[in-house]
């Protein structure tokens, strides 16, 4: 058998498949998250545990040989180890938003703008510019005793192998990775301030890294592949591999990759390139901050239960009685298609009359318009792939296909795990069925009346965001 490691932000998974690409079985942990003041955190040790804990959980259930491991998981963030990969400090996340300040002043004094046209990274608080350039204002010791700023599935990579540290081109993209090159851009280290922290950069891995495990949650010996990280991972997952094509990942964060071959360094800064296996060919990723996470909150908010999704939906027409979402719940702002780390989320037209259902489809609907600017943003003219934890809910996915006005090719199951497979079965030269492995569990057509009435709703949505904006900015 084949089997995925994800290392999500909120949840940690494996899952095993045939080789074919059925799913045989799937085991999970939650892990947590530490917000306080800005700050978002999490304890590496446990986020590690949760890794062995579902390899042991799914190797048991499924007592069959393990020929190949694909690994991905959450990019962005720092995650600070010492030499054998143990943590120096707790993780800071991609949520994170303690840098908002430096990503402030660096889009008021141009580096923003000229680390984008050098790289095509629009960077954001929770990236690892501005946090590496925090903490070596505010806590110098913790980098003095790292060996390496490494990213989540690096960590992991690290400690099921006792292989050196190493990352790879995915997650290297941001911010120092030049695209053409597919090397760390020396001249964006020095712009923030950290040609004195270089050393803490990881090697790159081009292609991804391979090593033999050491016997934690998984047989030793057996043969893993390090990356790409769970954005690219999903892609490959769901077989979005042609330029023009895209995937929506309906997650904790709201991300919109489309595939291309253009590197086009002069538009507006946002989003950002993230390089694949194949040089020349890139991702034209806009992940937005907030997706399911935004949702998680109303319902909490409201008392609501995920499974009552589905009906409530269809309790309140298109429009949701007046009330409107922006839905920009991240501490850290907004970060595609735009970089705006102080935009809020905004609730309009609220009234004594408004229901949990309006306000559920609200921001249902509010998540859609975001998700249609960030693939707008991105250039997506082929297929579109939707993915991850919304697409459980039927009636949110015909509402999704609706707001955005084209099919959506649902994959479903554990698409970034399956990535991972496919990308680790490329790097050891064995053959899988691309197709039979990414095919799509349904598509979903829009409705050509309720599109019609959300194209407008759409135009709406992009009047109220930039007035936002304004206000943020004031």
């Amino acid at each position: 058998m084949y089997v995925g490691i994800d290392v999500g932000t909120s949840t940690v998974k494996a899952a095993a498949f045939d080789s074919g690409g059925r799913e045989l079985a799937v085991a999970s942990r939650p892990v947590g998250l530490v917000l306080h003041g800005g700050f978002v955190e999490q304890d590496m040790e446990e986020v590690y545990g949760a890794v062995v804990a579902v390899l042991d959980e799914v190797t048991s259930r499924v007592p069959e040989p393990v020929g190949l491991v694909g690994l991905t998981g959450q990019g962005d963030g720092v995650w600070l180890v010492d030499a054998d990969g143990r943590p120096v400090r707790p993780a800071a996340s991609w949520m994170d938003g303690r840098a908002h300040e430096l990503v402030d002043r660096w889009m008021a004094d141009g580096t923003f703008e000229t680390v984008f046209r050098r790289t095509g990274s629009a960077m954001f608080p929770g990236c690892p510019g501005p946090l590496l350039a925090w903490l070596d204002s505010h806590e110098p010791k913790a980098l003095d005793a790292a060996a390496t700023a490494l990213y989540c599935k690096d960590m992991v990579f690290q400690r099921l192998t006792g292989a050196g540290a190493t990352t790879d081109v995915s997650d290297a993209s941001m911010p120092f990775l030049d695209p053409r090159t597919r090397s760390y851009d020396n001249g964006v280290v020095e712009l923030l301030g950290l040609t004195h922290r270089r050393g803490l950069l990881p090697p790159v891995g081009d292609p991804v890294a391979t090593a033999r495990t050491r016997g934690e949650g998984l047989p030793p010996g057996t043969r893993i592949a390090n990356g790409p990280y769970d954005l690219p991972a999903c892609a490959l997952g769901a077989g979005v591999t042609s330029p023009g094509d895209g995937l929506l990942i309906v997650g904790t964060c709201l991300a919109s990759l489309v595939a291309t071959t253009d590197l086009d360094l002069a538009g507006e800064p946002a989003g950002l390139y993230i390089s694949t296996d194949r040089p020349g060919h890139w991702l034209r990723a806009m992940p937005a901050m907030v997706g399911t996470a935004a949702l998680d909150w109303v319902l909490s908010t409201t008392g609501v239960r995920h499974e009552e999704v589905d009906g409530l939906l269809a309790e309140t027409p298109p429009g949701a009685h007046g009330v409107r979402v922006l839905p920009y719940f991240a501490p850290s702002g907004e970060r595609a298609p735009f970089v705006e780390p102080r935009l809020r989320a905004e609730l309009t037209g609220v009234c004594l009359e408004s229901t949990p259902a309006d306000l559920i489809r609200a921001t249902c609907e509010g998540i859609g318009y975001a998700a249609r600017h960030c693939l707008a943003a991105a250039g997506l003219t082929g297929t579109l792939a939707v993915c991850g934890g919304g697409t459980r809910s039927p009636a949110w996915m015909r509402l999704l296909a609706d707001v955005l006005g084209r099919p959506l090719r649902v994959v479903e199951g554990e698409v970034g795990a399956r990535g991972a497979v496919l990308a680790a079965a490329e790097r050891y030269g064995e053959a899988l069925d691309a197709e039979a492995w990414t095919r799509p569990t349904a598509v979903v057509e829009p409705d050509a009346a309720r599109a019609a009435y959300y194209a407008q709703g759409y135009e709406e949505h992009l009047i109220r965001l930039s007035e936002a904006r304004a206000r943020a900015r004031a």
